[in-house]
């Protein structure tokens, strides 16, 4: 008699292996970490609301474990901070820290004007110039809240261009916490003059001209910080 051999069965999608469990909380929580930070930087989460891990979890239909580890990040950048018996809730950032905040500001964006204005690239200038045009729009029509939102891609898309890792990761943490307190102040004037400033950091970049650069940014940041001390 003969005997019939079976062939190997060839591997196929569902022969690989499986993500560890591990690894899919880390990229769950990463995604919702910066969901709900976004949400509080734009203002939809305001000072003080709750940020309730059994919620959240329900609502991005995950554990609670990469929630969890989202809110723990939350509060160590400072956008939240824990209470006795509410866990964490979205943090209230008073007149006083924010003038901190913008002194810390002063050198980090002193330094990241420098570096973009050495790494210019023509495609830089189209960047800045866009969200110039649209800004000095967004400022003579008075429209405050979109004005916070484009100055702070304004200094964003210089803080990529400077292409320092470090640098970039530390004024990401400042300006986030920045972006939300200033939802909460009553300062709002000024939106022409923020951009006339920002008109002249963008001018010293694409001259290739790095110390005038640092010193046009470490101007402006250097004025607002004035306002706010003394209008707080």
């Amino acid at each position: 008699m003969t005997s019939t051999s079976i062939p190997p069965q060839q591997p196929t999608v569902t022969d690989a292996p499986a993500r560890p469990p591990a690894e899919e909380s880390v990229r769950a929580g990463e995604v919702i970490y910066r969901a709900i930070r976004d949400r509080i930087v734009s203002g939809e989460l305001r000072p003080g609301v709750r940020l309730s891990v059994p919620a959240l979890a329900e609502e991005f239909s995950v554990s609670r474990s990469p929630v969890r580890d989202a809110v723990i990040r939350l509060v160590q950048d400072g956008l939240a901070t824990e209470t006795m018996n509410r866990g964490a809730v979205v943090a209230r950032i008073g007149g006083a820290e924010l003038v901190s905040l913008y002194e810390a500001r002063e050198a980090l964006e002193w330094a990241t004007a420098r570096l973009a204005a050495q790494r210019y690239t023509p495609a830089l200038r189209r960047t800045l110039l866009g969200l110039l045009t649209e800004h000095r729009t967004v400022a003579e029509a008075g429209d405050f809240a979109r004005h916070l939102e484009l100055d702070a891609a304004f200094h964003q898309e210089i803080r990529q261009a400077a292409q320092s890792p470090v640098l970039a990761q530390m004024l990401d943490g400042v300006q986030g916490r920045v972006r939300l307190a200033m939802r909460s102040t009553s300062v709002r004037g000024g939106m022409m003059l923020a951009v006339d400033e920002h008109q002249a950091i963008f001018e010293a970049i694409c001259a290739g001209d790095p110390e005038g650069a640092a010193e046009a940014a470490l101007a402006h940041i250097r004025r607002l910080k004035e306002v706010l001390h003394d209008s707080l």
